[in-house]
């Protein structure tokens, strides 16, 4: 069974790096080209992240990159503004920008995040990554452990998927990458349906994200793969209406 699985595996990445999958752009692609090492790049990756949920994910980029663009949404991407920010002011340009749908909410899940970066990692992102040796593992438990502190970017989905995009568009590199497991978003899982990772009656499981989290990391333990570099040809597998036969 996992021989098969692995073969239809082989088969979608190579599918993927022909092109065939309904195009190679993904959401994060839009976003305004910063130096990858800068704070100021880390943070666009991170606080959009946080409000990446039940929404379209390239909208909410577009309206990332545009709020960016702007030279009073820029200030949003910096944590001591936020943090000092009128609050009202500061909730206008999100919700302006359509960054943030939900007026009240995500615009508190934003500035909680920045009181936190402010706090707890003296203003800059980055010392997430370099106190935790660039463990991924280091990564989730301190998250896992500040919950409240990082509103949804502790979440199982949200989680892997940014750790995914930070090491795709900044200079961060992980020792332990494989344990970014895939992001189990709709996509994700009817595409791990479609292959038969998990079967259809498991994907109405109240625990379908982490089953399916689990099932790739032990089919593709010991494979010239880790979990993540799946999420990104199997979402373009799903988007595309599963057009290309694997």
């Amino acid at each position: 069974m996992n021989q098969s699985l692995l073969q239809k595996t082989e088969r979608l990445m190579q599918a993927y790096q022909a092109g065939l999958l309904g195009g190679q752009k993904m959401p994060e692609h839009e976003n305004p080209h910063l130096d990858r090492n800068s704070k100021e790049n880390y943070m666009y990756f991170t606080l959009p992240m946080a409000l990446n949920y039940q929404r379209n994910s390239y909208v909410l980029w577009e309206c990332a990159n545009r709020m960016y663009g702007d030279s009073e949404g820029r200030r949003l991407y910096d944590s001591a503004y936020v943090v000092k920010a009128d609050y009202d002011e500061f909730r206008e340009i999100l919700v302006g920008f359509r960054v943030a749908l939900q007026p009240n909410k995500q615009p508190e899940i934003w500035k909680r995040i920045c009181v936190s970066v402010e706090e707890e990692l003296d203003g800059d992102i980055r010392n997430l990554f370099l106190r935790n040796n660039y463990r991924v593992k280091d990564i989730k438990d301190y998250l896992s452990r500040n919950k409240k502190m990082f509103p949804y970017l502790c979440g199982n989905k949200i989680c892997n998927y940014w750790l995914y995009v930070i090491e795709q568009y900044t200079d961060c590199n992980f020792s332990d990458r494989e344990n970014i497991t895939v992001a189990p978003d709709t996509h994700v899982i009817q595409a791990s349906v479609k292959l038969g990772v998990i079967t259809k009656q498991e994907s109405q499981r109240s625990d379908v994200q982490s089953m399916t989290a689990s099932r790739w990391r032990d089919l593709l333990r010991g494979t010239k793969w880790v979990p993540i570099d799946l999420h990104t040809p199997l979402w373009l597998w799903s988007r595309g209406g599963f057009s290309t036969e694997i």
